[in-house]
């Protein structure tokens, strides 16, 4: 436990030092300057509240609450995640809490934690919200949480015990709701850290709706950030929480939009093509636990940054019957215009395997010859009793036996030494299997 959170530590903390004000009266802080506030209220946990309130504000701004990662804080946050400064170019005011436990890392794994009203972390953040919603005219239509790795897994699971508070959230290197579930007091969930843990949809939006019963109102979006080499909270739980939330939202897992915002980033969108859909995926071929994220992207997705309120589409009170394969979650960025002749030096392909008793995630990185390639097919003949179950930035033609996978629209053309990666999740033992690759 302890190595894993050193280890999240080393990857995401900004190294800072913040001077604070503390203060215990009732009235508003002190705009343009974080301030810390005891006496919000209900905190089972303990936890320290930051607020950070710009000079200038609408008439009714927004909310945004940021949640840190493992042995991070609020202050940290403040001044390393690019939220303050957009709070200052568009009017909204931002709660940075931390944790006080040793960890610092965030409760997402209690049964407390899971349930609407069950106590720890939750309630405490609630309170923050309450206190300050009770002393500035917050816009109650936009309220929104945002966190980065164990704050990204309490991003979803406030949105979903608290779905009535929260317009929509950011969750940049998490996991689903429920996920990092454990009932033996452990903070940390190796099967979940390490991509074991994949349900279907219909399964996982279960666990949201559970957390509040009876609750038919409308839900958070959510914006999802992963990147693809992670290997401190896998990569395969990018797809598990698009799963997740497509299926609370009731919009088609097959996206709406394919776009490229940021060098080796893919942007797909579900359920809408414009800026704030229900739900949006950001992936960024090649980086581990800590990617480029860009807070303004995720202020446009919480409809911050003066492009009008937003408001989430209404949850159906019997969530529709959803398809077992996730959507795929291309990697790499578009091909150039231009269409370079055919490859004349063939291709290569590897493969590294993350397994585990009864599964495994597969990825394939194809490198062009001399020649470059218009496109590729990568062969892989699979054990006895084995068979894939998922794939993404390639389209996959059997699932047992010798399977072939096929570049997509946006991987295909490499030029000389360019390379790509693909991936597949499957079912029983991949071992020993070594890929072929031919280039057209």
């Amino acid at each position: 436990m302890r190595a894993k959170i050193a280890l999240l530590a080393a990857v995401l903390a900004t190294a800072l030092t913040t001077a604070v004000a503390v203060v215990t009266a009732a009235g508003p802080a002190s705009a343009a300057a974080l301030t810390q506030v005891t006496n919000f209220g209900t905190n089972p946990t303990n936890l320290q509240m930051h607020l950070y309130v710009p000079d200038r504000l609408p008439a009714r701004p927004a909310l945004l609450l940021v949640l840190h990662y493992c042995t991070g804080s609020g202050p940290a946050m403040h001044t390393g995640s690019g939220y303050s400064p957009l709070a200052d170019r568009y009017g909204f005011i931002v709660i940075y809490p931390s944790v006080t436990r040793s960890s610092k890392c965030w409760d997402v794994s209690s049964p407390q934690a899971l349930r609407r009203g069950g106590g720890s972390d939750p309630v405490g953040l609630k309170s923050m919200i309450d206190y300050v919603s009770s002393r500035y005219p917050v816009d109650p239509a936009r309220i929104g949480v945002a966190g980065a790795s164990s704050g990204a897994m309490m991003t979803n699971v406030m949105a979903g015990v608290y779905p009535d508070v929260f317009h929509a959230g950011v969750s940049s290197s998490g996991v689903p709701f429920g996920c990092f579930a454990t009932t033996n007091g452990s903070e940390w969930n190796s099967e979940c850290s390490g991509g074991r843990i994949t349900k279907t949809p219909q399964q996982w939006g279960d666990l949201v709706r559970n957390a509040y019963p009876g609750y038919t109102g409308r839900r958070p979006r959510m914006q999802i950030w992963h990147g693809t080499t992670d290997t401190t909270l896998s990569y395969v739980n990018f797809g598990e929480q698009i799963k997740q939330w497509t299926n609370v939202l009731g919009v088609s897992q097959t996206p709406s939009l394919t776009d490229y915002p940021q060098a080796s980033a893919v942007r797909t969108r579900y359920g809408g093509t414009g800026g704030t859909p229900p739900v949006e995926a950001i992936s960024f071929q090649g980086y581990g636990h800590s990617i480029p994220f860009d807070a303004a992207q995720a202020v446009r997705f919480l409809g911050f940054d003066g492009t009008g309120a937003t408001t989430p589409p209404p949850s159906p009170t019997t969530p529709p019957p959803s398809p077992t394969t996730p959507p795929p979650t291309p990697t790499t960025p578009p091909p150039s215009p231009t269409t370079p002749p055919p490859g004349t030096g063939g291709c290569a392909a590897t493969v590294s395997l993350n397994s585990w008793t009864g599964g495994f995630v597969a990825t394939v990185k194809v490198t062009a010859g001399s020649g470059g390639t218009r496109g590729w097919t990568v062969g892989v003949t699979l054990p006895g009793g084995a068979s894939v179950t998922n794939t993404w930035s390639a389209t996959a033609s059997g699932s047992s036996g010798a399977v072939r996978f096929t570049n997509v629209d946006y991987n295909g053309q490499l030029g000389a030494g360019q390379s790509t990666e693909f991936g597949f999740q499957g079912n029983g033992s991949a071992a020993g299997i070594t890929p072929t690759c031919a280039a057209s």
